[in-house]
């Protein structure tokens, strides 16, 4: 059992602060901008039924014991979800991104940023999510790096997605 050090005599312990904000003038200790946190919570609860459905098994290291995060903000943008140890974003997409200027800026940003991008359709999710699982598991494990551009399925990997990069990103 481990034992935890006394607070120094005479002294008070500091309250615990769930919401980052710092003594005085208001000040943060999260590295966030303003309000990213809300907005990350507020698109979260505007999930769609694919992202429900696809988050469902990403969630608690279900798939291949992997961690995700949803609403993971980068830059400017939120991704849909991010497995920050495997440097992969994958994004679930509605008719509406088809051809979309916006969606290439925001992918060469996050590829800037070292992510590789997954991209699927929303009915993808809905009809064949054994086939999209096991896509995103490829993806992780290395049995799909090079770029896909396929009418189903977009794949976009990092300029630096190599393994031996993707190896020394992990460690530092």
């Amino acid at each position: 059992m481990r034992a935890f050090p006394l607070p120094p005599e005479g002294g008070e312990v500091a309250p615990r602060s769930g919401d980052g904000v710092g003594e005085g003038g208001g000040e943060t200790r999260s590295r966030r901008k303003t309000g990213t946190t809300a907005r990350a919570r507020g698109l979260r609860k505007g999930d769609n039924q694919a992202e429900a459905l696809l988050w469902s098994e990403l969630k608690r290291r279900k798939l291949g014991g992997y961690k995700f995060t949803r609403q993971f903000p980068i830059g400017p943008y939120f991704a849909d979800f991010a497995c920050r140890e495997q440097w992969l974003v994958v994004e679930i997409d509605g008719s509406q991104h088809a051809g979309s200027v916006h969606d290439i800026q925001r992918d060469a940003l996050i590829n800037a940023q070292g992510y590789s991008i997954l991209r699927f359709w929303n009915h993808d999710v809905l009809k064949a999510r054994g086939e999209v699982f096991e896509t995103i598991l490829a993806a992780l494990t290395g049995r799909l790096a090079s770029k896909v551009d396929a009418v189903d399925l977009q794949l976009k990997p990092s300029a630096s997605s190599d393994p031996l990069t993707l190896n020394e990103r992990v460690q530092i």
